[in-house]
């Protein structure tokens, strides 16, 4: 167990590879607040 050993967390660090030991940490999809939508005036309703 050590920076030689491929399946130790820290074999992966040393190596920079991932997998069951060592997960990605994956990004949150951050939702953007909802625009307030504008009415456009149109002709045809006048």
């Amino acid at each position: 167990m050590g920076k030689g050993d491929v399946k130790s967390k820290r074999g992966k660090i040393f190596r920079g590879s991932y997998g069951k030991t060592r997960p990605k940490k994956l990004k949150k999809n951050v939702v953007p607040a909802p625009k307030p939508e504008v009415k456009a005036e149109t002709e045809a309703e006048s």
